[in-house]
């Protein structure tokens, strides 16, 4: 049996929520380097790597991406292509079809536009790309007006 109840949230997004649970912080999760300038992986289609080049620097401008997500984030670009692409089909086919045998049957694209849309979901609120899953996540914004060697010679803090 696995484990119970909601999955577990990152640290790092435990704390921009305030930790809300008050629970003790995981202080040994591992990390990893923040992503910049991140390529689409060659697998993936157009329509997976137009919607990569458009997240990406959402994520990368709130400090939500690291190396390791690249997958993950793969994966949800690829599901969101097939949905778009089933939704096509569906919308110019129809969402049935009659069988040889006058049996009136769901078409087969709507079964893979659903699938797809889960699974690209369930991947957009890993990254807090969905609205419920950013309402308790607080990014500060960095003071773009200030020198950062005015704040370097200020010890790190800014003001």
């Amino acid at each position: 049996m696995g484990r119970r109840g909601p999955a577990p949230k990152p640290t790092n997004l435990n704390v921009l929520q305030g930790n809300p649970g008050k629970r003790q912080l995981n202080t040994s999760e591992p990390t990893f380097k923040k992503a910049i300038g991140l390529k689409p992986p060659t697998f993936l289609d157009r329509l997976a790597k137009k919607e990569w080049k458009r997240v990406v620097p959402l994520l990368e401008k709130n400090g939500l991406l690291t190396e390791a997500d690249t997958a993950a984030l793969a994966a949800y670009c690829q599901n969101f292509s097939r949905w778009v692409d089933a939704e096509k089909l569906v919308s110019e086919k129809g969402y049935t079809y009659t069988t040889d045998k006058g049996n009136v049957i769901q078409r087969p694209e709507v079964g893979i536009a659903n699938t797809a849309m889960k699974l690209m979901k369930s991947f957009a609120q890993e990254f807090g790309l969905t609205p419920s899953s950013r309402t308790n996540l607080s990014v500060k914004e960095a003071d773009e007006s200030e020198d950062p060697f005015v704040t370097f010679m200020r010890g790190g803090k800014s003001g």
